[in-house]
């Protein structure tokens, strides 16, 4: 008898590990509005009104730092097209393998009352700005199904994680603190804008870049390497090669 306990205690311990997902690290992805606004799309609100001056929080992705079954070029290219171009034109699989999970569990959706109290402090740091939909809770419950249900962490934790990074990490007030604020005539070098979230953070960011309707180059995304727990910032596996293609670049105001 005790040896058929033994037996299902290993047996469920080993499915529980075969069930969770491995990845290597997060992409803490942070975005600065004014910059997705300030494109020929254009933005919406969402329901609660218009969100601060302050980058908000795209998401937080699990990630490979390699391939399975390639090398990294897929995930580069994913960094290079954004999160929703490259899922859509490689739906999680690059030209050499698959580069990221996402979509583990379509059967887990977000429910509201397992992040109720976490529902205000979303709303200020995680606000949509899609013009799909001004509901935040859709963006929130398409980041978790995509991203979170491959991240080991109940629905909560994801979020609060995510809200705790943002927090111990405030990029608008490190670079601020550099000289660098959102302005509609300034320009700050690429190497200023990197070295000062370094000297802020303790580690280099990815920058992605995209363009205004008058094609001039702005800050558009951080991406912060978080070790797999989702707690700690850590040196990125792999560099992206960066959209930001111009030396210096705006932070437009919003």
């Amino acid at each position: 008898m005790k040896l058929a306990i033994a037996f299902g205690i290993v047996l469920s311990l080993l499915a529980v590990s075969s069930a969770a997902e491995r990845f290597d690290f997060f992409y803490f992805v942070q975005q600065w509005p004014g910059s997705f606004c300030d494109t020929s799309r254009g933005c919406c609100f969402p329901d609660t009104g218009k969100p601060a001056a302050d980058f908000g929080i795209h998401g937080l992705w699990p990630n490979y730092a390699k391939c399975h079954g390639g090398d990294g070029d897929g995930l580069a290219r994913r960094a290079v097209l954004g999160d929703d171009a490259a899922a859509a034109s490689l739906s999680g699989v690059g030209r050499r393998g698959k580069c990221w999970p996402q979509y583990c569990d379509d059967e887990n959706a977000l429910s509201p009352w397992a992040i109720r109290d976490l529902v205000a402090s979303l709303s200020r740091s995680w606000p949509t700005l899609s013009c799909k939909s001004g509901d935040s809770f859709e963006f929130w419950s398409y980041e978790w199904k995509k991203h979170g249900t491959c991240s080991n962490l109940e629905p909560h934790d994801y979020f609060a994680r995510a809200l705790a990074l943002k927090a111990a990490h405030n990029l608008t007030e490190i670079l601020a603190a550099a000289g660098m604020v959102p302005s509609e005539s300034e320009s700050y070098s690429i190497s200023s804008v990197s070295d000062a979230i370094r000297k802020g953070t303790g580690f280099t960011a990815n920058l992605e870049c995209n363009r205004d309707t008058d094609g001039q180059t702005q800050l558009y995304q951080v991406y912060q390497c978080v070790d797999k727990e989702g707690k700690q910032l850590i040196d990125c596996p792999l560099h992206m090669r960066s959209k930001c293609g111009d030396d210096q670049i705006k932070l437009p105001l919003f």
